[in-house]
């Protein structure tokens, strides 16, 4: 009878709004089991599209730019049977494509779209949903200039809920006046990378009526995006990348660009208003305390496109905060949880269960389940009560002269010097029990058993240099001989032939997608955890500090989170060298960097109940593999 329950409340609540004719014209939403069930035609369904008024003008036309918004919706919704709304707002519908097929919108004779990207539409419109597709500003056939993050970027995906409960305008091709009368105004976003990003840009606007967001791969920070602690990943990169989004001729927007270049603060590497702009945890436009929607997290600590500090501080600002949330922790690269390995059946499920309950008020206890699934080996998963592992305790491993990484203090006086060059990856891990001027290498003894690191990694060195500034680079290392998730190639995925469907397909957009398995690699070891800082700005992100030449300062900062397992018979290693060569843009400063070992560390997040005292230290010199060859993902990965 319990099971009934919700279903009967459901119909009986959409028989009360409805008229007798709209009840008897069609079906009407219908739960069982606590899923919203595919009752609505999707072959009927109402695809039509409408032009949303921002409220900038980010073209400097003289006019607002219009939006864009692409409808699919069940034929039977209106003023008598009103539903709830999904939203994929992109700037990539007519260059890159969306998904892992990079599928485009398909239009017809009337301009309405015919094929939506994804299987959003395919999945929820027979299940009581609208799914709206919309071009973000300055893309495909909306006006204005991409912003990338920034105003126009922000307002135009919030002019849109705002039209949807009937506080902004929007209008037909013809000119003449829409109305969204077929919604309860209930919406959700939903998207991948920058259309993630837009997700958690409107989140943080505080609107009314967004209920949820699912942000996957998403940026909450475009400083952290290309910016490390003052070290620049990318140089002019919100110009290219507004370029390269925006298929329109290229003086259209060119003025906005040059604006880009002027302000974005690539000659210091500093946060200034172009980045606090671009800032939602704690920005000028967006800010999570105005956060109303509850929010589930889908990233991956291996994705070194949007770096995955951009979910953990985020997830933590939300965690203070105390807004709902779910989170999914991956071990792919930019991968969608659409394409995790063996979880594609359960992605759709629990993010339909998500929907429900937040749009159509379903109560499917999905709130009530462990907040957290983490994959722990390759497509391997575990749920735990929420991210960081809860019991995850910080443990300082301190570096010694000798080359070991240990819990004790190095002796005092005890120091190591290398010379801020540009180094790879490759070459910074390589031969560890050898000397080398770019970098100094530590490492444990063979660990007696196996260590799970859950959270965010800490370096606190003590360093003193004979210039104002270093660029430093901090890597925590697996050594050890293992078969790993390998990210490193084609984002961590193979997509097969075989294909499996979610949803109603018609002829010219069918559910079906191909399925993928995860990629592995066994290799000598793994970078488990990077951190990057400029030295100068060891205190302050905005206002470089050099470091007076020949004196000692404490340069402590976070390198990217992680959540891994160094198994039994491996060692930790501890790589402290001057420039990333293989993720930043930036050149070495030729600074010689002395480390005071005494007073260095690195403070690694072990889940508690490990016996942390039996950490060792070797007796002899570790030598690692002498020569590497770790591939570099593909051209194109830092781009979006």
């Amino acid at each position: 009878m319990s099971q009934l329950r919700p279903a009967l409340f459901a119909v009986a609540l959409t028989l009360a709004i409805a008229t007798p004719a709209q009840a008897a014209a069609g079906p009407a939403i219908t739960v069982k089991n606590g899923r919203t069930q595919p009752v609505f035609s999707y072959a009927d369904a109402v695809r039509e599209h409408v032009y949303v008024e921002s409220t900038v003008d980010s073209d400097l036309d003289g006019a607002l730019d219009k939006v864009r918004v692409d409808i699919i919706r069940p034929k039977e919704s209106g003023p008598g049977l009103k539903v709830p709304v999904i939203i994929d707002e992109s700037p990539y519908y007519d260059n890159s494509g969306r998904g892992n097929e990079g599928e485009r919108k398909v239009y017809d004779a009337a301009g309405n779209v015919v094929k939506y990207p994804l299987f959003y539409d395919n999945y929820f419109v027979p299940r009581g949903y609208a799914v709206l597709n919309v071009d973000m500003l300055g893309t495909t056939k909306s006006d204005g200039c991409p912003d990338i993050g920034g105003k126009a970027d922000v307002l135009g995906g919030k002019a849109v809920i705002d039209w949807l409960n009937g506080r902004a305008k929007a209008f037909w091709a013809d000119g003449s006046p829409a109305v969204a009368d077929w919604t309860t105004g209930k919406a959700a976003m939903i998207g991948k990378s920058y259309d993630g990003t837009l997700a958690n840009a409107v989140a943080a606007t505080g609107v009314d009526g967004l209920k949820t967001i699912v942000p996957i791969s998403a940026i909450s920070s475009w400083y952290k995006y290309q910016r490390s602690n003052g070290v620049i990943y990318n140089y002019d990169y919100a110009s290219w990348l507004a370029n390269y989004v925006d298929t329109d001729p290229e003086d259209k927007c060119r003025q906005v660009r040059d604006k880009m270049d002027a302000e974005d603060g690539d000659d210091t590497g500093n946060f200034n208003t172009f980045w606090a702009e671009r800032d939602y945890i704690k920005g000028l436009l967006g800010d999570v305390s105005k956060v109303k929607a509850s929010v589930f997290v889908i990233h991956t600590v291996n994705d070194l496109n949007v770096k995955p500090d951009n979910f953990s501080v985020w997830w933590k600002a939300l965690a203070d905060r105390n807004v709902p949330r779910k989170i999914w922790v991956g071990q792919t690269q930019h991968v969608d949880p659409f394409d995790f390995e063996g979880r594609r059946d359960l992605w759709v499920d629990t993010l339909h269960r998500w929907f429900d309950h937040w749009l159509h008020g379903v109560r499917n206890g999905i709130t009530n389940e462990p907040r957290a699934d983490v994959e722990v080996a390759p497509a391997k998963w575990i749920t735990q009560r929420d991210w960081p592992a809860p019991y995850a305790l910080k443990v300082p491993l301190r570096p010694s002269a000798d080359g070991t990484l240990g819990l004790k203090p190095a002796k005092r006086n005890s120091t190591a010097s290398f010379t801020d060059v540009r180094m790879s990856e490759n070459d910074m891990v390589a031969d560890v029990g050898t000397a080398k001027p770019g970098r100094v290498a530590f490492t444990t003894g063979p660990l007696p058993l196996s260590l799970r690191l859950s959270g965010t990694p800490t370096a606190d060195l003590r360093v003193k240099l004979d210039k104002p500034t270093a660029n430093l680079t901090a890597l925590l290392v697996d050594f050890g001989t293992d078969t790993r998730v390998d990210w490193r190639t084609g984002q961590g995925i193979t997509t097969l032939t075989e294909e499996d469907c979610h949803g109603e397909s018609t002829a010219d957009d069918d559910a079906c997608y191909r399925k993928v398995v995860t990629n592995v690699a066994t290799r000598p070891l793994e970078i488990v955890a990077r951190g990057w800082i400029d030295v100068q700005n060891r205190d302050s992100l905005s206002q470089a500090k050099p470091l007076t030449p020949g004196t000692y300062g404490t340069v402590k900062w976070l390198t990217l989170p992680q959540d891994y397992t160094f198994k039994k018979g491996h060692r930790i290693g501890l790589i402290v060298a001057g420039t990333d060569g293989t993720y930043t843009g930036e050149q070495g400063t030729g600074a010689n960097v002395t480390l005071d070992l005494t007073k260095s560390s690195v403070s690694v997040p072990f889940v508690l109940g490990t016996p942390l005292a039996d950490v060792p230290k070797d007796a002899t010199t570790f030598r690692g593999p002498e020569k590497l060859d770790l591939p570099e993902p593909e051209p194109g990965f830092h781009f979006f």
